[in-house]
């Protein structure tokens, strides 16, 4: 990419071979280094280049993005003052590619940053869990776009979460992980290890049966990165086991440590894969893998080291 940017969100048009990168904090990880700035490649030049940036006075982190009906739609996440206070915004913004434009669409009904994503039909988007201004939740807000509606979906029974990882594929939702209040008290949080699944009903779009999965390959982690999309699996890779916050540092101010482990569950056989043990240039925060003609890609995020990266990191198709 032209930047190196990591919490950025991502999404995809025309099957996979434009590819965006929306807003996200640069390498200085500093509040005056989270930006606006949206980025596209096209497979067809093999070039990115800088598009219209995100509407509003600030750039954000942890917002969630997803392709359908031709547009980019860019929900939630949060912004940081120089204090080093966090404001999550409810904010829904959608980009016309044709046009150039962005318009207003209708905002979350419960504002959300960290949250899963996923669209089906190419109509229904479901932004599942994440953290509001009071807190995680387990709710699951269903957006229609084609009629600009919101309404609320089945919640999951899992613990209210953020920074959790998952995605949407055949009519099916899968999620692990993420960041929980501390049990013991406080203001804290740890890493969840849950992991669910939820059947969307066939004829009530809003209907969710939800089940508890057994635990993925190794430790719970946050920050995660994921995506549904072909061959009927949802992909996910790195993060770390630590709960961080944007600047990748743990509650005591460490470093946090990044997973090697890349894992896929598999719908048809209904179990979970080992991908790779000791995935090449492993990644955290970026908020999502995407599909494309290339195979599963991952845009930006945190190295191992703790840098924010700018390389398209590529997975085999199989």
């Amino acid at each position: 990419m032209p930047v190196a940017v990591t919490s950025n969100a991502v999404a995809s048009l025309k099957s996979g071979i434009e590819v965006y990168s929306i807003m996200g904090v640069g390498t200085k990880k500093t509040w005056d280094d989270i930006t606006n700035k949206m980025f596209l490649l096209r497979f067809k030049s093999g070039k990115w280049t800088e598009s219209k940036p995100v509407p509003g006075v600030a750039g954000r982190l942890g917002s969630a993005a997803v392709g359908a009906k031709g547009e980019i739609f860019v929900f939630g996440g949060y912004t940081v003052d120089g204090q080093g206070n966090e404001y999550t915004l409810g904010d829904v913004n959608a980009f016309v590619p044709e046009d150039q434009r962005w318009y207003r669409a209708a905002d979350i009904p419960v504002p959300v940053d960290s949250a899963v994503i996923g669209v089906a039909h190419d109509r229904y988007i479901y932004l599942i869990g994440g953290r509001s201004k009071s807190g995680p939740v387990n709710i699951v807000q269903l957006y229609d776009a084609e009629r600009n509606t919101w309404s609320q979906a089945t919640s999951f029974p899992g613990s209210p979460v953020f920074g959790h990882a998952g995605g949407l594929t055949d009519e099916t939702i899968v999620y692990v992980d993420g960041a929980k209040k501390d049990p013991a008290g406080g203001n804290k949080y740890v890493v969840s290890d849950e992991c669910w699944i939820g059947k969307i009903d066939k004829k009530d779009q809003n209907k969710i049966e939800w089940s508890k999965l057994p635990g993925h390959p190794g430790p719970g982690r946050f920050g995660i990165v994921a995506g549904g999309g072909a061959e009927h699996r949802v992909l996910f890779s790195g993060g770390s086991t630590d709960v961080h916050n944007y600047k990748f540092l743990d509650p005591d101010g460490k470093m946090a440590e990044i997973s090697p482990t890349t894992f896929a569950f598999d719908l048809h056989g209904n179990r979970w894969e080992t991908v790779m043990d000791d995935t090449f240039d492993v990644r955290a925060d970026g908020r999502g893998i995407l599909f494309t003609p290339l195979g599963p890609i991952i845009v930006g995020g945190t190295l191992k080291n703790s840098a924010v990266s700018a390389r398209v990191l590529t997975f085999p198709k199989k």
